[in-house]
């Protein structure tokens, strides 16, 4: 417990310290006399860039006419193919099916005891007190 109240202590006179040596930098910055004016560089002006040519355009390559729809062929027909048909699946022979071992039967459980009820008593300081009639 001390070692926390001493260091409460130094960190609330450390904080004093510190405002106090904030506020007289302040007060020194407010004092300081106006830096004189400097003059403005000036800056060169930047030379003009010189406009190139502009190409002169070439005229659009000449595009061929495709041919009308109606000039064009008929679509050949498509010749018929005979229909294939697939031969006949053999037979898979019968899997005997296997014959499993009949499960083994679990014993009963036992059944859970039954608790004896706590018969239900009224708790004397729980109770409210007879109410008193009056005279």
């Amino acid at each position: 417990m001390a070692s926390k109240t001493s260091f409460s202590m130094f960190f609330l006179i450390a904080l004093m310290f510190l405002s106090h040596s904030m506020a007289y930098a302040a007060r020194s910055l407010l004092q300081t006399p106006e830096p004189p004016t400097l003059p403005k560089p000036t800056v060169p002006r930047m030379p003009d860039v010189p406009t190139l040519p502009k190409p002169p355009l070439r005229p659009p390559p000449d595009v061929p006419t495709l041919p009308k729809p109606s000039t064009l062929p008929p679509m050949p027909s498509m010749p018929t193919l005979p229909k294939h048909t697939l031969p006949p699946m053999p037979a898979v022979p019968g899997v005997p099916k296997g014959a499993l071992p009949p499960m083994p039967t679990l014993p009963p459980l036992p059944s859970i005891p039954k608790t004896p009820s706590v018969p239900k008593m009224p708790i004397p300081f729980a109770t409210p007190p007879p109410v008193a009639s009056k005279p």
